[in-house]
């Protein structure tokens, strides 16, 4: 928005008001919600004829902040041509059902409904007949809060259009001997499905034929879900069975993301083995396949699968254009080089935990016609420069995930620099140093969307100059230097003056990082009319060293507008943690330590991009009755704080 004190925007503003009404409707409905609450604001003309457009536009979305019902109420009016809904629901409860549940959609997509019930999916099965994609999350999560079976039941009935559904909670809390039976009610269009928690043993009894009211006469075809393409699971075990009844009676599978996270060492009935990955693919259409074993509880792997497992996997995958294989400890390099010679339109490669896999797999790459564009090859520790040096072969790569590989080091960084195309690299955890970045110099730096550099612990304040300096603008939007141990204060200050517009900055576990890190973030100038501080949508500032509580006065408004997401040590200067949280509602104020958000670089498809909205305005729009009284618990809690020095 330009600044409405300059006389250039006051001409322009009038301008603006002058247009036709209905000329400024039709540019309205062309932004995002956000935006045009944001144009709303600035004037009577904008406000009124926001007003008016919001009652006919056919999507609305809101996931940037978790609105109030207050707040939401007047943001939805009644509107027959509404087709798609996006919101965070982390502030709404039931109460909020008729407010978001319209006849007319066909896309349905609610965040954070813990403190939602199950009514929520019995409501939408009664009203939204006509619904294609629905995406529920976390529903019931919160203590004293229900789901049953009847409100699946009524979901999957009511909503005969479904096209795409994600459950992501845990459907384990239903009764499992009706589970299939409700599933035989749900829509023949469905053609992908997500959960977010299941048990192995259900989904092999869902997909078991004949347990739904649907008789087919195909021998390998299930009674439910006949025509799933996408199936995406959290299970408790990936096992033989499960994987077995999936790849028998999902005739139609293209997609097929497995992910377990055991409790305690699986029996080898309830484990995967070479038997259960010969049975994958058997109908020759899977392109996308994803087996991960998460350490989240404990630390486990696929201990009965070896390189037999899969030459009799990649014997059937030879289409595969994406694989993800995590936690397959006894697999060597011989396995691992069977899937990159026998499928050949792979673009996607993601090895998670190899940890037998070394350089030897790509040796002969290039003679291979594979080309690459994501290869992720996170916690594979035998790795070192040479495998690098061979994997730049494919000049075309756009994702290069290279995390916790402890034996990269400045070699893989000169090999890197030849990727012009590059968007994402991530080396968390590598052996390299601050002349070695200067390899990324020019051609890499100016195409990277995001970097991480995470626990590289030989990296000092000089590796900012050498990345950044005298670079111009670039495209770098996200950037993690936590854990460095020598960034300090004028490092920070060094990219200030860099002037990257930033939207995500993480510098968490830096114990030289202070106050004077976070007044120069806040005051930083893109250019001579813009404040890049502004430009922030997630700091990530825990456990840092050096904050106090002069951080907290530049960390509430006016200062950092656009902020959403912000990591603070909440045992230090709890008041001010709190007050900053009242003041500012629509931040979500991280102070234990979890990571802020959902893991950005954690990607299945493609490069992950943001849809950022301009909302200082927006948010000032919506709290403009709470300013005053905000302020003066902010300097309240400061009083506090300095009573207590």
């Amino acid at each position: 928005m330009p600044d409405p004190e300059s006389s250039e925007a006051g001409t322009m503003e009038v301008n603006l008001e002058h247009l036709p009404y209905a000329l400024l409707a039709t540019i309205m409905t062309k932004l995002d919600i956000a935006s045009i609450c944001s144009l709303a604001s600035t004037s009577s003309t904008f406000r009124s004829c926001a007003n008016q457009i919001l009652s006919f536009l056919p999507n609305f979305h809101l996931v940037d902040i978790a609105p109030s019902g207050g707040l939401l109420r007047p943001l939805l009016p009644p509107n027959p041509y509404l087709q798609s809904l996006k919101v965070d629901c982390g502030r709404l409860d039931d109460s909020a059902i008729a407010l978001l549940v319209k006849p007319s959609l066909h896309e349905l997509c609610l965040h954070n409904c813990a403190d939602f019930s199950g009514k929520l999916l019995s409501e939408i099965g009664t009203r939204c007949k006509d619904l294609r994609s629905l995406y529920l999350g976390s529903v019931a999560e919160k203590r004293g809060r229900a789901i049953h079976i009847s409100d699946l039941e009524e979901l999957l009935s009511g909503c005969s259009q479904l096209e795409a559904l994600n459950l992501m909670f845990d459907v384990s809390l239903f009764l499992r001997h009706n589970f299939a039976r409700v599933w035989a009610s749900a829509s023949e269009k469905l053609t992908s499905l997500e959960i977010g928690y299941i048990s192995s043993v259900t989904v092999t009894e869902l997909l078991s034929p004949n347990l739904g009211s649907h008789q087919s006469l195909s021998p390998v075809q299930p009674s439910v879900l006949p025509g799933i393409q996408k199936l995406c699971l959290s299970v408790d075990y990936i096992t033989d069975a499960m994987v077995s009844t999936i790849s028998k009676g999902l005739v139609f599978l293209t997609h097929l993301d497995l992910r377990d996270a055991p409790l305690i060492e699986p029996r080898i009935t309830f484990d995967l083995t070479n038997a259960g990955l010969q049975q994958i693919n058997p109908h020759g259409r899977l392109n996308y396949l994803s087996l991960i074993r998460s350490q989240e509880f404990l630390i486990t792997y696929f201990r009965r699968v070896n390189d037999l497992g899969l030459l009799l996997m990649a014997d059937k995958c030879a289409n595969l254009e994406s694989i993800c294989l995590g936690g397959f400890c006894r697999v060597t390099d011989t396995g691992f080089k069977t899937i990159l010679h026998s499928c050949s339109c792979l673009l996607k490669l993601k090895v998670t935990h190899g940890t037998q896999l070394t350089d030897l797999v790509f040796h002969d790459i290039s003679a291979t016609s594979l080309t690459l564009l994501h290869v992720s090859l996170r916690w594979c520790n035998l790795l070192t420069n040479h495998a690098v040096l061979r994997l730049v072969s494919n000049v075309e790569l756009k994702i290069l995930d290279l995390r916790y590989c402890r034996s990269l080091g400045d070699d893989a960084l000169q090999a890197i620099g030849t990727l012009t195309k590059l968007k994402v690299l991530l080396l968390d955890g590598s052996d390299i140093t601050d002349a070695g970045l200067s390899c990324l110099r020019p051609s890499v730096i100016n195409s990277l969307y995001a970097l991480s550099l995470r626990g590289c612990k030989r990296l000092t304040d000089k590796c900012i100059a050498v990345l950044f300096h005298g670079c111009g603008m670039l495209e770098l939007r996200e950037l993690d230097l936590s854990n460095l141990p020598n960034l300090s204060d004028n490092g920070v200050l060094m990219l200030a003056k860099s002037r990257i517009l930033l939207f995500e900055l993480r510098m968490r576990q830096c114990p030289l990082i202070g106050d004077t890190s976070v007044m120069a973030l806040a005051s930083m100038l893109v250019n001579e009319a813009r404040w890049h501080g502004s430009s922030l949508r997630v700091l990530d500032l825990y456990n840092c060293g050096g904050i106090t509580q002069l951080s907290f006065r530049w960390l509430k408004k006016p200062y950092f507008p656009r902020l959403k997401w912000l990591g603070v040590t909440g045992s230090v200067n709890r008041d001010m943690v709190d007050a900053l949280a009242r003041s500012r509602p629509f931040l979500h104020v991280a102070c234990h330590g979890e990571e802020l958000g959902a893991d950005p670089y954690d990607i299945s498809d493609g490069l992950y991009t943001h849809d950022y909205d301009e909302v200082d305005e927006f948010e000032q729009w919506l709290l403009e009755a709470d300013i005053d009284t905000d302020d003066e618990e902010m300097v309240d809690a400061e009083n506090n704080e300095e009573l207590v020095i």
